[in-house]
């Protein structure tokens, strides 16, 4: 069993910087699709980056692209998330997941969670 451990959330101002970590241990992955995602209060998670730890071929929303960078350390087995001019829109509650080897673009078959981490961005 995968078990996914997020860290590095905090409240920041506007045009401000996290950097969050996804320690993933229990896999049995070689390689693996790690992505992050969020959920604010009252809306739909959605996905906000993703990389394949083979080939660190990367994908990002829209709305976060030149702002969020994903990387990982392989002798870590940590994936991370930097966060870069932050705004309050940010706001939310960030997760980690996995899944086996495949479409890492696809943010709808991710099938291991970690219980997230808590980013608020303020004004």
């Amino acid at each position: 069993q995968v078990r996914l451990v997020e860290s590095g959330g905090d409240s920041v101002q506007a045009g401000g910087s996290l950097r969050l970590s996804c320690v993933a241990s229990g896999d049995t992955y070689s390689r693996k699709c790690v992505g992050w995602f969020r959920q604010a209060p009252g809306k739909e998670r959605e996905g906000v980056s993703s990389i394949y730890t083979g080939d660190s071929r990367e994908h990002y929303a829209d709305s976060v692209k030149g702002r969020f960078t994903i990387s990982q350390d392989s002798a870590k087995n940590t994936v991370y998330l930097q966060m870069n001019n932050l705004k309050p829109e940010d706001s939310a509650t960030y997760y980690c997941a996995a899944k086996p080897p495949g479409y890492c673009g696809d943010w709808t078959t991710f099938e291991h969670w970690g219980q997230g981490t808590q980013v608020t961005v303020s004004s």
